[in-house]
């Protein structure tokens, strides 16, 4: 009887064991279900954390390294006669690598399917990743970073990763500012990046108060996701943070790199070039993808969650500036509406070529562009943009893969960014995947299929850099 009853409660914690374990596999596949939020309380104090990553990076580096070389020539090969507007050289040429034995006329003469089918879609017109995309986060260039060492004192030196892209494929640096409430000025930033220590002797007299305090905030730094005082940050010591104009610098931009916050998993998210603020008066769609309505919304919108990856529970934890909407944001906002474009000296005022200034090749350019290469159906001027969001649907080109970290895989529908100004900003496409100005004709000509000649894409080139 005893021995019986042993058996019972034998075969009975065999049967809760059972469903324990059972229990235990359904938590565990819960646990591991991709979640829309980070970690709150870290689980490896900081040093030990640093320490991971400090060792890691040269690894992540060169990984980010052999990927860009296998993509790109990124030789410094500055074009001849042609400057961004305080003079630093343009890159020039294709630096898109082809598959072996191809040509650009051979992959244009192919479909999209069969360029799919034989996976020839050229490895640098695919999504570009951030420099470690399982990590993401605010990186900026090496230049800019001495600079606002130098000026200020803050470091935005990360300890797990550094820029990857070549400094002469960025905009110039310092850029210049021009406003539109004062064209005779000209720049009025007298090649200083401006910054809290300098804002107020370059502007007072020049901005009304209104927009001197919107200027103050733009350059005031703030707690962000890599940058802040908590223990969960990517910079050795402690961060007052990071400020608008540590990516758009001068209103402009240093191509500082981030990924979207709007996206989930990590590995679909995007890498993003920091678009310039010029001519923001003219716009009416705001962020990438975001469509955000106005200059106001995108204003509160980076400072809300863009700063913090979409997580406003890390916002929180991290220490997220609240602006006061009708001051501060209204203010900083009326500031970027003063942000005008370079100047173009042979535009007319309706945006186009004026014939007694532009070349043969200028002129032949703005004819296609208006014509058989159709880039004013999106890019119609005088400014060179629809204000709206169009689908290339690149995805018709290549499978899906992972790179890097990186799910390639369809982009959706990307704002129209005006091209006024364009030699100031590379590199191009909202993820800065295409160098130079003759990789983005090659990128279009393909996508679009336009089986443009060789001239005609030299031609287009010629025009874009006049805007």
């Amino acid at each position: 009887m005893k021995c019986e009853s042993s058996k019972h409660y034998w075969a009975l914690w065999v049967i809760v064991a059972a469903v324990l374990a059972v229990m235990g596999a359904v938590s565990a596949q819960e646990t591991a279900k991709p979640s829309s939020y980070a970690p709150v309380v870290l689980k490896e104090n900081f040093a030990t954390v640093m320490a991971r990553m400090k060792a890691a990076k040269p690894g992540v580096m060169k990984r980010q390294m052999d990927l860009l070389n296998e993509r790109y020539d990124l030789s410094n090969r500055p074009a001849r006669g042609v400057a961004m507007s305080r003079g630093k050289a343009i890159q020039e040429g294709v630096r898109v690598k082809l598959p072996k034995g191809m040509t650009w006329e051979k992959l244009a003469a192919m479909s999209p399917g069969e360029i799919r089918k034989k996976d020839l879609f050229p490895a640098g017109f695919l999504p570009l990743p951030h420099p470690n995309h399982w990590e993401g986060g605010m990186v900026f260039p090496r230049y800019h970073i001495e600079e606002i060492k130098k000026q200020v004192g803050r470091d935005l030196t990360r300890f797990d990763l550094d820029y990857d892209l070549p400094d002469h494929f960025l905009p110039e640096y310092p850029p210049p500012i021009y406003l539109t409430t004062r064209p005779d000025l000209g720049d009025v930033s007298q090649g200083k990046v401006v910054t809290t220590d300098n804002y107020y002797e370059l502007f007072n007299g020049i901005l009304n108060p209104k927009q001197l305090e919107g200027l103050r905030l733009l350059v005031t730094p703030f707690p962000q996701q890599q940058f802040n005082q908590t223990d969960d940050r990517r910079s050795a010591r402690p961060s007052l943070g990071v400020s608008c104009f540590d990516c758009h610098v001068n209103g402009h931009t240093n191509a500082a790199t981030h990924l979207v916050g709007d996206i989930r998993p990590q590995e679909f998210r995007h890498r993003i070039d920091t678009p310039s603020l010029r001519g923001v008066n003219i716009q009416r769609l705001f962020g990438s993808q975001r469509a955000l309505k106005t200059i106001e919304d995108f204003t509160e919108f980076e400072q809300r969650a863009a700063y913090f990856d979409g997580d406003p529970v890390i916002a929180t934890k991290k220490g997220v500036n609240i602006l006061e909407r009708g001051s501060q944001v209204h203010f900083m906002a009326e500031f970027q509406a003063l942000l005008d474009f370079p100047p173009a000296p042979k535009l007319g005022i309706d945006g186009k070529l004026d014939p007694k200034k532009a070349t043969a090749s200028e002129m032949r350019g703005q004819d296609l562009f208006f014509g058989k290469a159709g880039c004013a159906s999106c890019h119609p001027a005088p400014y060179y943009t629809d204000h709206l969001m169009h689908n290339l649907k690149v995805e018709r080109f290549f499978k899906p893969r992972m790179i890097n970290g990186r799910m390639a895989s369809a982009d959706g529908p990307i704002k129209t960014f005006p091209l006024r100004g364009i030699k100031d900003s590379p590199p191009y496409l909202h993820d800065g995947r295409l160098l130079t100005l003759e990789d983005t004709v090659e990128f279009f000509n393909l996508v679009l299929e336009l089986k443009l000649s060789k001239q005609e894409k030299e031609d287009l080139v010629a025009f874009m850099r006049q805007l």
